[in-house]
């Protein structure tokens, strides 16, 4: 059976692969830091010569986006050295690595949505890092690259629970609205990557490079704030701000939608409405009592 290791399994990408292994015919290695601290290249080195495997999902990441401002550091070491290692471990043993990104790589002055090809330049420490990692990913030709935006889950801390969690203690919340993207469901880009590492396994070919994957339509974090209020029932009013009105340590991109014609055509993706996925996601949460 073939195995397939995850590096970082205890962040929300990490448990909905984690959730999603029940039903595939894979033998599952979900370690965290505990388990493998990526960030030796010996602890790599031996850990990958003793489980040999032959898909690398890596959901390890610094994802403080303002405190990378401060802690670049400690960003590169995870979001750059640890890729390195990574890369270094894969390669004896042709083992597939998937590596994921952000759409933080470009500066967010774009229109339409960033293809994969257009120019990268990224605007915070946070953004630099990871684009700084996807170089050392792809300097392995068996690396695929996912650039991703504004993930959430059932899992851990993020925009739809905080904004849950406010919702039912304020009457009124602020939240910007010139800053646009597309809200991502962590449990359908898991579904995607385990559907192209099963394509690859029957035999399809592998396809080197970058790829970008979010769910579909395009809104503004007050645009998701106002869905997530909506959804979950909640009466607390929303109300829109400018970016200048809620100053962060790091920039953040105005525009940050991604296009996923790429993937769809390459790998044969079907990709959800964020809307509905969100939808998805609060029922989810809902049945399981939060």
């Amino acid at each position: 059976m073939k195995k397939i290791l995850v590096t970082g399994a205890n962040g929300q990408l990490g448990n909905e692969l984690r959730k999603l292994s029940k039903d595939e015919k894979f033998d599952f290695i979900f370690t965290d830091v505990d388990e493998l601290d990526i960030g030796s290249a010996r602890a790599c080195s031996n850990f990958f010569d003793t489980v040999k495997p032959h898909f690398v999902i890596n959901c390890a990441a610094y994802t403080a986006v303002d405190r990378a401002e401060s802690e670049k550091k400690l960003a590169r070491e995870i979001n750059v050295e640890a890729v390195k290692n990574l890369v270094a471990s894969s390669l004896p043993h042709n083992a597939y690595l998937f590596q994921i990104s952000t759409d933080y790589v470009f500066n967010g002055k774009s229109t339409v949505p960033y293809l994969e090809s257009d120019r990268t330049a990224p605007q915070s420490e946070y953004g630099k890092s990871k684009l700084d990692g996807e170089t050392e990913a792809l300097r392995y030709s068996r690396s695929l690259v996912i650039r991703t935006s504004w993930l959430y889950s059932t899992f851990g801390n993020n925009f739809v629970k905080t904004m849950i969690k406010l919702g039912k203690e304020r009457k009124s919340l602020d939240v910007v609205f010139d800053q646009v993207g597309t809200p991502t469901y962590a449990e359908d880009l898991a579904a995607a990557i385990l559907r192209i590492i099963a394509k690859v396994n029957s035999g399809s070919k592998f396809v080197y490079g970058t790829f970008h994957y979010s769910n579909e339509g395009v809104c503004s974090w007050y645009d998701f704030a106002c869905a997530i209020m909506k959804l979950y029932g909640l009466k607390c009013k929303v109300c829109p701000v400018e970016s200048k009105d809620y100053p962060t340590a790091a920039k953040r991109p105005e525009y940050g939608v991604l296009n996923k014609a790429k993937i769809k055509s390459t790998y044969g993706i079907d990709v959800s409405h964020w809307f509905s996925s969100l939808e998805r996601m609060i029922e989810s949460l809902k049945q399981a009592g939060l």
